[in-house]
């Protein structure tokens, strides 16, 4: 993981659908994805990723990347937005 003790203080979007959606816009500069998240989601994501060369971070536990993001509950993934 990066050097981030936490993503609260950056322009994020939180779960699978806002995440993919901002990959696919070419809006994401930096995918977290937790690697206890299902692997089919998983696989998706960083597929999406490597064809639009987007950084992915991995987070060992949903629970912590939840944490991460300032939430009370897990995430699968996570997309730090660029500052518009």
């Amino acid at each position: 993981m990066s050097n981030d003790k936490s993503l609260q203080d950056t322009n994020i979007k939180i779960g699978t659908k806002q995440t993919t959606k901002m990959v696919e816009q070419g809006k994401a500069i930096e995918v977290y994805v937790a690697l206890d998240a299902d692997k089919k989601l998983i696989s998706k994501i960083t597929s999406i990723c490597f064809k639009r060369n987007v950084k992915v971070t991995e987070v060992t536990t949903m629970q912590e990347l939840g944490k991460l993001c300032g939430i009370e509950v897990g995430a699968a993934m996570a997309a730090v937005i660029k500052p518009e």
